[in-house]
Formats: structure tokens, sequence, C-alpha cells
């Protein structure tokens, strides 16, 4: 895995020495977190690795510790098994002037091959070009052929540029490559069906599609096989509206992530795809703070802002 820590440490997160890193983990990615560490070791820099208390479900705050381990960071790096990347936490970090980068379920696999390996340089101004298309657009609608047509305003909205590239205070998962936004609130209508992955709560790649009814930028509606009602009951256990919220809107651009492992970040990369994010919409450019943050992705969608086709039938038109 030394290779795969190298990229992340030197080029994902560009750690300089003398620098203070802190390794967010916990005891199945405790590999991986080492590997990190050994690297940062190279580059001269401070590693510190943090195991939190266990967490329930993704994006659960982590803990008043591991908060103020995170905003005293230069680095932070996240291996972690549930996703830490919509917190609190993060977003304070991120404002004390930390560099994150997101891990959420890596595998040692991910860390030897697939995604991790690409020209995240080369893939950049793709990256940066979709993302000012949504800052400067003011409606989004997107298509599939498995039934999907939902639309939303990009009125006020920002979109980020998550080209798995820190060289200042932010925010990037890896190796996912992803322009994304939070769509203006309230405004999403329609019907998105979810055909190809829903990488959280061990959902995993789709075997029958998820049906994401929504109107007013809340889910109203979960419908379709198993996956489907599990998803829905766990969302009816939270006891909070916002988990239904409509967070964000998102391309993937990995071009080294062509298919769905159910490996989160490797399946939100997947080149050509788009997904939605449903609850925590704050660390995006939103609002909302949900107990939770899950994305799901679909295949070969089309893609409008305003009158100009973004993709067509999973083509980047860009």
């Amino acid at each position: 895995m030394r290779e795969g820590a190298g990229i992340l440490v030197r080029t994902c997160a560009d750690v300089q020495p003398a620098e203070h890193v802190v390794v967010v983990t916990d005891p199945e990615r405790l590999a991986i977190a080492r590997a990190v560490a050994e690297a940062v070791l190279e580059a001269g820099a401070v590693p510190s690795i943090v195991l939190p208390p266990k967490r329930s479900i993704d994006n659960e705050e982590p803990g008043a510790a591991v908060a103020a381990a995170l905003s005293a960071a230069d680095v932070a790096f996240l291996p972690v098994t549930l996703a830490l990347a919509h917190t609190r936490a993060v977003r304070e970090a991120i404002g004390a002037g930390a560099r994150v980068l997101s891990m959420t379920a890596f595998t040692e696999r991910m860390m030897r091959e697939g995604g991790l390996f690409t020209d995240f340089r080369a893939r950049k101004p793709l990256c940066d070009a979709i993302a000012a298309r949504l800052t400067a657009g003011g409606r989004l609608r997107v298509t599939n052929p498995a039934g999907t047509d939902l639309t939303m305003s990009l009125q006020g909205v920002t979109g980020n540029s998550h080209a798995c590239l820190l060289d200042g205070p932010g925010f990037s998962a890896v190796p996912n490559i992803e322009a994304n936004c939070a769509p203006a609130q309230g405004t999403a209508e329609g019907v998105f069906v979810c055909d190809g992955s829903i990488p959280y709560y061990g959902v995993g790649p789709i075997r029958e599609p998820v049906i994401f009814r929504i109107s007013k930028g809340f889910v109203t509606d979960i419908e379709g096989g198993d996956q489907a009602a599990f998803l829905a009951e766990l969302l009816a256990r939270q006891d909070d509206p916002w988990v239904y919220n409509l967070a964000q809107f998102a391309f993937g651009l990995n071009p080294a992530c062509t298919e769905f492992t159910g490996e989160m970040l490797n399946d939100e990369g997947v080149n050509g795809t788009v997904h939605i994010g449903i609850g925590t919409s704050a660390n995006l450019g939103g609002t909302v703070s949900a107990k939770t943050h899950f994305d799901a992705i679909n295949w070969a969608p089309t893609v409008w802002i305003d009158e100009g086709p973004v993709l067509f039938e999973g083509e980047i038109l860009i």
C-alpha cells in the first residue's frame, strides 16, 4: 500500500515538512491509517492516529475530542468505515485552516489499484469547468433510461470542484473526482431512479432500481425492492425530517473508476455518472445539518444546465 499512501500524502494533500497531520480511523481501517502515517513521516511531517468512539451511522458526529484534534491539524485524513465528511467537526476543521481528505470505507484494494492511480491534475480542468457551470446556471434537469426526470434550481448556488487535490484549506474526497453543489433549498421536483449504487449502510450495487420521489426539495417516497425497503426503514428510525432533504447533485469524473464495486469513493467517482446526496448539505454550501447523509448513483444520465447539455447518456460533453 506504500505507493497509494504516497499519492495520498504527497499528491492529494500536499503534505509539507513539520506539518501536523491527524489520521482519524477505526479498527477496520487501521492498516490503511498506518500506511498513510508512514508516508506522512517520510514527507517529514508529524502524524497522529486517532480512533474515535464507535459511531452508529454515516456522518454522525465523532465527539468533542476528535473534533478538537481535527481543528488543530494542518492536514486530516479520514480512512473511516462510517463517513465523517458531512459533519460539523469537519466543517469546523476546514474553517480553522485544515486540508481534509475524506477516505470513507477505503479498502486495501483501493490503495493498490483503481481510481487512486489516475492523473488528478489532468482531470482538474474538467472538474473546475463543470463546477463553474453549476455556479453560473439557473436550472438543472437530469434524466436517465431507467426513468429519472428531476429538476432543481441553481439560483444562488456555488459549484464545488473536488478534484482530489488540496493546496490550501478545504475538503476533497478521494479518489472519486466530482463536481457538485447543494441545489437551491426546496426546489427539487420529480423522480430520481437509482440503478447504480447506494454505497452507504451496506446497501451497495443496486439489484432492483430504487425510486426516490421528490417534492419541494424533500424525498417523499422510496420505492423498489428489499434495498429500498431497508433504506426507507433506516431513515424513518432517525426521527429527523431533514434526513429526507435533497442535499447534493454531483457528477462522477474519474476515468479510472469504471464499475460499481460497493466501495463508496469508487462508486461516486464512476466516470459519466451522477448522484444525488440526501440529508446534510452544510458541507457543500447548503444550510441543512441532518443526522446522516448518503448518496444514490445512476447509470447513463443526461444532464442539462439551463439549455446546455453537460452529459448525454453518460458521455461528458464539456
